[in-house]
Protein backbone atom coordinates (compact mmCIF):
# COMPACT_ATOMS: atom_id res chain seq x y z
CA UNK A 1 0.00 0.00 0.00
CA UNK A 2 0.98 3.65 -0.23
CA UNK A 3 3.84 4.76 1.98
CA UNK A 4 3.02 8.43 1.49
CA UNK A 5 2.62 9.04 5.21
CA UNK A 6 5.83 7.29 6.24
CA UNK A 7 8.23 9.99 7.41
CA UNK A 8 8.56 13.52 5.97
CA UNK A 9 6.33 14.27 3.00
CA UNK A 10 7.95 15.41 -0.22
CA UNK A 11 7.10 19.01 -1.09
CA UNK A 12 7.39 21.19 -4.18
CA UNK A 13 7.93 24.95 -4.38
CA UNK A 14 5.56 24.98 -7.37
CA UNK A 15 2.02 24.25 -6.14
CA UNK A 16 -0.22 22.00 -8.21
CA UNK A 17 -2.30 23.76 -10.85
CA UNK A 18 -6.04 23.93 -10.47
CA UNK A 19 -7.66 21.41 -12.83
CA UNK A 20 -9.46 22.92 -15.79
CA UNK A 21 -13.28 22.89 -15.70
CA UNK A 22 -14.61 19.74 -17.35
CA UNK A 23 -18.02 19.67 -18.98
CA UNK A 24 -20.23 17.00 -17.41
CA UNK A 25 -17.43 16.33 -14.92
CA UNK A 26 -19.67 15.42 -11.98
CA UNK A 27 -21.74 13.06 -14.10
CA UNK A 28 -18.61 11.44 -15.48
CA UNK A 29 -17.17 11.01 -11.98
CA UNK A 30 -20.35 9.24 -10.84
CA UNK A 31 -20.54 7.12 -13.99
CA UNK A 32 -17.01 5.92 -13.40
CA UNK A 33 -16.86 5.90 -9.63
CA UNK A 34 -20.05 4.05 -8.74
CA UNK A 35 -19.27 0.93 -10.83
CA UNK A 36 -15.72 0.87 -9.43
CA UNK A 37 -16.96 1.02 -5.83
CA UNK A 38 -19.57 -1.68 -6.45
CA UNK A 39 -16.97 -3.88 -8.12
CA UNK A 40 -14.57 -3.45 -5.19
CA UNK A 41 -17.27 -4.37 -2.66
CA UNK A 42 -18.47 -7.43 -4.59
CA UNK A 43 -14.95 -8.68 -5.29
CA UNK A 44 -13.97 -8.10 -1.66
CA UNK A 45 -16.76 -10.40 -0.52
CA UNK A 46 -15.83 -13.03 -3.12
CA UNK A 47 -12.16 -12.75 -2.21
CA UNK A 48 -12.84 -13.24 1.51
CA UNK A 49 -14.95 -16.32 0.74
CA UNK A 50 -12.19 -17.66 -1.49
CA UNK A 51 -9.63 -16.90 1.19
CA UNK A 52 -11.64 -18.97 3.70
CA UNK A 53 -11.46 -21.95 1.34
CA UNK A 54 -7.75 -21.40 0.77
CA UNK A 55 -7.10 -21.28 4.51
CA UNK A 56 -8.62 -24.74 4.85
CA UNK A 57 -6.90 -26.28 1.83
CA UNK A 58 -3.54 -24.54 1.42
CA UNK A 59 -3.01 -22.49 4.56
CA UNK A 60 -1.42 -19.08 4.07
CA UNK A 61 -0.83 -19.48 0.36
CA UNK A 62 -3.18 -17.48 -1.89
CA UNK A 63 -3.28 -19.24 -5.26
CA UNK A 64 -6.85 -18.17 -6.09
CA UNK A 65 -7.76 -15.10 -4.01
CA UNK A 66 -4.78 -13.18 -5.41
CA UNK A 67 -6.65 -13.09 -8.74
CA UNK A 68 -9.19 -10.54 -7.44
CA UNK A 69 -6.91 -7.51 -6.86
CA UNK A 70 -5.56 -7.82 -10.39
CA UNK A 71 -9.03 -8.15 -11.89
CA UNK A 72 -10.32 -5.16 -9.90
CA UNK A 73 -7.32 -3.03 -10.82
CA UNK A 74 -7.41 -3.76 -14.55
CA UNK A 75 -11.16 -3.17 -14.67
CA UNK A 76 -10.89 0.06 -12.66
CA UNK A 77 -8.34 1.47 -15.12
CA UNK A 78 -10.67 0.60 -17.99
CA UNK A 79 -13.57 2.32 -16.21
CA UNK A 80 -11.40 5.41 -15.78
CA UNK A 81 -10.57 5.34 -19.47
CA UNK A 82 -6.87 5.26 -18.65
CA UNK A 83 -4.66 3.58 -21.24
CA UNK A 84 -2.14 1.14 -19.77
CA UNK A 85 1.04 0.22 -21.67
CA UNK A 86 3.54 -2.38 -20.46
CA UNK A 87 7.18 -2.75 -21.51
CA UNK A 88 9.24 -5.73 -20.46
CA UNK A 89 8.00 -8.68 -18.41
CA UNK A 90 7.56 -9.54 -14.75
CA UNK A 91 10.38 -11.76 -13.54
CA UNK A 92 9.79 -15.45 -12.90
CA UNK A 93 12.29 -15.60 -10.01
CA UNK A 94 11.35 -15.55 -6.35
CA UNK A 95 11.81 -12.14 -4.85
CA UNK A 96 10.58 -8.58 -4.60
CA UNK A 97 9.56 -5.72 -6.85
CA UNK A 98 10.47 -2.08 -6.19
CA UNK A 99 8.90 0.91 -7.93
CA UNK A 100 8.73 4.68 -7.85
CA UNK A 101 5.77 6.13 -5.98
CA UNK A 102 3.77 8.98 -7.50
CA UNK A 103 0.15 8.60 -6.46
CA UNK A 104 -2.56 6.45 -4.93
CA UNK A 105 -3.17 5.23 -8.50
CA UNK A 106 0.07 3.22 -8.22
CA UNK A 107 -1.85 0.60 -6.24
CA UNK A 108 -4.21 -0.05 -9.16
CA UNK A 109 -1.53 0.21 -11.83
CA UNK A 110 0.96 -2.15 -10.19
CA UNK A 111 -1.72 -4.67 -9.23
CA UNK A 112 -3.00 -4.61 -12.81
CA UNK A 113 0.26 -5.83 -14.37
CA UNK A 114 1.16 -8.76 -12.08
CA UNK A 115 0.14 -10.61 -8.95
CA UNK A 116 1.93 -8.93 -6.07
CA UNK A 117 1.62 -8.34 -2.35
CA UNK A 118 2.39 -4.88 -1.06
CA UNK A 119 4.66 -4.19 1.90
CA UNK A 120 3.28 -1.41 4.10
CA UNK A 121 3.87 0.20 7.45
CA UNK A 122 1.96 -1.44 10.30
CA UNK A 123 -0.28 1.58 10.99
CA UNK A 124 -2.09 1.12 7.67
CA UNK A 125 -3.72 -2.04 9.05
CA UNK A 126 -5.78 0.16 11.40
CA UNK A 127 -6.89 2.74 8.85
CA UNK A 128 -10.70 2.67 8.34
CA UNK A 129 -11.65 0.94 5.11
CA UNK A 130 -8.18 0.95 3.59
CA UNK A 131 -6.81 -1.20 6.41
CA UNK A 132 -9.52 -3.80 5.88
CA UNK A 133 -8.82 -3.99 2.16
CA UNK A 134 -5.08 -4.12 2.74
CA UNK A 135 -5.39 -7.05 5.14
CA UNK A 136 -7.81 -8.86 2.83
CA UNK A 137 -5.45 -8.58 -0.14
CA UNK A 138 -2.52 -10.04 1.79
CA UNK A 139 -0.48 -6.90 2.40
CA UNK A 140 2.63 -7.51 4.49
CA UNK A 141 2.65 -5.13 7.45
CA UNK A 142 5.94 -4.20 9.08
CA UNK A 143 7.34 -1.80 11.64
CA UNK A 144 10.33 -0.03 10.11
CA UNK A 145 12.41 -0.41 13.22
CA UNK A 146 15.90 -1.91 13.24
CA UNK A 147 15.02 -3.74 16.45
CA UNK A 148 12.47 -5.74 14.47
CA UNK A 149 14.79 -6.60 11.59
CA UNK A 150 14.92 -10.29 12.53
CA UNK A 151 11.13 -10.59 12.67
CA UNK A 152 10.85 -8.73 9.38
CA UNK A 153 13.34 -11.10 7.78
CA UNK A 154 11.37 -14.15 8.96
CA UNK A 155 8.13 -12.67 7.62
CA UNK A 156 9.66 -11.91 4.22
CA UNK A 157 11.23 -15.36 4.08
CA UNK A 158 7.91 -17.05 4.83
CA UNK A 159 6.04 -15.11 2.15
CA UNK A 160 8.76 -15.47 -0.48
CA UNK A 161 8.94 -19.23 0.05
CA UNK A 162 5.20 -19.36 -0.63
CA UNK A 163 5.90 -17.88 -4.05
CA UNK A 164 4.58 -14.43 -3.19
CA UNK A 165 6.18 -11.45 -4.91
CA UNK A 166 6.48 -8.56 -2.48
CA UNK A 167 6.34 -4.96 -3.67
CA UNK A 168 7.55 -1.92 -1.78
CA UNK A 169 8.26 1.76 -2.46
CA UNK A 170 11.84 2.53 -1.37
CA UNK A 171 11.30 6.30 -1.67
CA UNK A 172 9.13 6.20 1.47
CA UNK A 173 6.75 8.87 0.14
CA UNK A 174 5.10 9.95 -3.10
CA UNK A 175 6.13 12.77 -5.44
CA UNK A 176 4.84 14.77 -8.40
CA UNK A 177 5.22 11.81 -10.83
CA UNK A 178 8.06 13.54 -12.71
CA UNK A 179 10.99 12.30 -10.66
CA UNK A 180 12.41 9.46 -8.60
CA UNK A 181 13.36 10.34 -5.03
CA UNK A 182 16.40 8.72 -3.35
CA UNK A 183 15.78 5.07 -2.47
CA UNK A 184 16.10 4.24 1.21
CA UNK A 185 18.15 1.05 1.69
CA UNK A 186 16.40 -0.07 4.90
CA UNK A 187 13.96 -2.59 3.45
CA UNK A 188 16.59 -4.12 1.19
CA UNK A 189 18.49 -5.40 4.25
CA UNK A 190 16.16 -8.36 4.81
CA UNK A 191 17.09 -9.83 1.43
CA UNK A 192 20.79 -9.98 2.31
CA UNK A 193 20.41 -12.48 5.16
CA UNK A 194 22.01 -15.91 4.56
CA UNK A 195 18.58 -17.56 4.31
CA UNK A 196 17.51 -15.36 1.38
CA UNK A 197 20.55 -13.90 -0.34
CA UNK A 198 21.36 -16.82 -2.63
CA UNK A 199 17.85 -17.37 -3.95
CA UNK A 200 16.15 -13.97 -4.14
CA UNK A 201 16.01 -11.47 -7.00
CA UNK A 202 14.75 -7.87 -7.01
CA UNK A 203 13.10 -6.33 -10.07
CA UNK A 204 13.00 -2.54 -10.51
CA UNK A 205 9.82 -1.20 -12.11
CA UNK A 206 9.12 2.29 -13.44
CA UNK A 207 5.60 3.74 -13.43
CA UNK A 208 5.34 6.68 -15.85
CA UNK A 209 2.16 8.78 -15.93
CA UNK A 210 1.20 10.87 -18.96
CA UNK A 211 -1.10 13.74 -18.02
CA UNK A 212 -4.31 14.45 -19.97
CA UNK A 213 -3.85 16.84 -22.88
CA UNK A 214 -3.81 20.46 -21.72
CA UNK A 215 -3.37 19.65 -18.02
CA UNK A 216 -0.44 20.17 -15.68
CA UNK A 217 2.21 17.53 -16.43
CA UNK A 218 1.98 16.60 -12.72
CA UNK A 219 -1.77 15.91 -13.02
CA UNK A 220 -1.56 12.45 -11.44
CA UNK A 221 1.04 13.31 -8.79
CA UNK A 222 -0.04 13.17 -5.14
CA UNK A 223 2.35 14.79 -2.73
CA UNK A 224 2.78 17.01 0.31
CA UNK A 225 -0.50 17.84 2.04
CA UNK A 226 -2.69 17.09 -0.98
CA UNK A 227 -5.89 15.37 0.12
CA UNK A 228 -6.99 12.03 -1.28
CA UNK A 229 -10.61 13.05 -1.97
CA UNK A 230 -9.94 15.97 -4.34
CA UNK A 231 -7.25 13.96 -6.14
CA UNK A 232 -9.67 11.07 -6.63
CA UNK A 233 -12.44 13.34 -7.96
CA UNK A 234 -10.00 15.07 -10.32
CA UNK A 235 -9.02 11.74 -11.86
CA UNK A 236 -12.63 10.54 -12.09
CA UNK A 237 -13.67 13.72 -13.92
CA UNK A 238 -10.78 13.83 -16.39
CA UNK A 239 -11.72 14.11 -20.05
CA UNK A 240 -9.75 13.27 -22.01
CA UNK A 241 -8.06 10.86 -19.64
CA UNK A 242 -4.30 10.42 -19.53
CA UNK A 243 -2.25 7.25 -19.71
CA UNK A 244 0.29 5.24 -17.75
CA UNK A 245 3.27 3.18 -18.85
CA UNK A 246 4.85 0.44 -16.75
CA UNK A 247 8.44 -0.58 -17.50
CA UNK A 248 9.81 -3.85 -16.12
CA UNK A 249 13.61 -3.63 -15.90
CA UNK A 250 16.03 -6.56 -15.75
CA UNK A 251 15.84 -8.29 -12.35
CA UNK A 252 18.93 -8.16 -10.12
CA UNK A 253 20.19 -11.22 -8.24
CA UNK A 254 20.82 -10.27 -4.61
CA UNK A 255 23.84 -12.61 -4.50
CA UNK A 256 25.52 -10.46 -7.18
CA UNK A 257 25.29 -7.26 -5.13
CA UNK A 258 27.62 -6.26 -2.29
CA UNK A 259 25.09 -4.87 0.18
CA UNK A 260 21.72 -3.17 0.65
CA UNK A 261 23.10 0.29 -0.14
CA UNK A 262 24.45 -0.82 -3.49
CA UNK A 263 21.17 -2.58 -4.25
CA UNK A 264 19.19 0.58 -3.44
CA UNK A 265 21.41 2.64 -5.76
CA UNK A 266 21.19 0.13 -8.61
CA UNK A 267 17.41 -0.14 -8.36
CA UNK A 268 17.03 3.63 -8.12
CA UNK A 269 19.12 4.13 -11.26
CA UNK A 270 17.11 1.53 -13.18
CA UNK A 271 13.76 3.01 -12.15
CA UNK A 272 14.93 6.54 -13.00
CA UNK A 273 16.04 5.40 -16.46
CA UNK A 274 12.42 4.60 -17.32
CA UNK A 275 11.25 8.20 -16.89
CA UNK A 276 11.82 11.10 -19.31
CA UNK A 277 13.94 14.02 -18.15
CA UNK A 278 12.21 16.33 -15.70
CA UNK A 279 11.02 19.47 -17.56
CA UNK A 280 13.36 22.39 -16.93
CA UNK A 281 10.79 24.44 -15.01
CA UNK A 282 10.33 21.63 -12.48
CA UNK A 283 14.00 20.77 -11.89
CA UNK A 284 15.14 21.26 -8.27
CA UNK A 285 11.70 22.04 -6.99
Amino acid sequence: MSDRQNGPLWESRIPPSDPKPVKWGTWRALRRGVPIVLMIVICMVLMLLTRAVEALLVGKRRPWSSFFPRFVSRTALRCLGMKLTVKGRPMTHHGAVVANHSTWLDIFVLNAVQRIFFVSKAEVANWPGIGTMAKATGTVFINRDRKEAAAQKRLFEERLHMGHKLLFFPEGTSSDSLRVLPFKPTLFAAFFTPELRDEVWIQPVTVHYIAPEGEDVRFYGWWGDMEFGPSLVQVLKASPQGAVEVVFHDPIAVKDVKDRKEMALRCEAAVRSGLPEVPAEYVDV
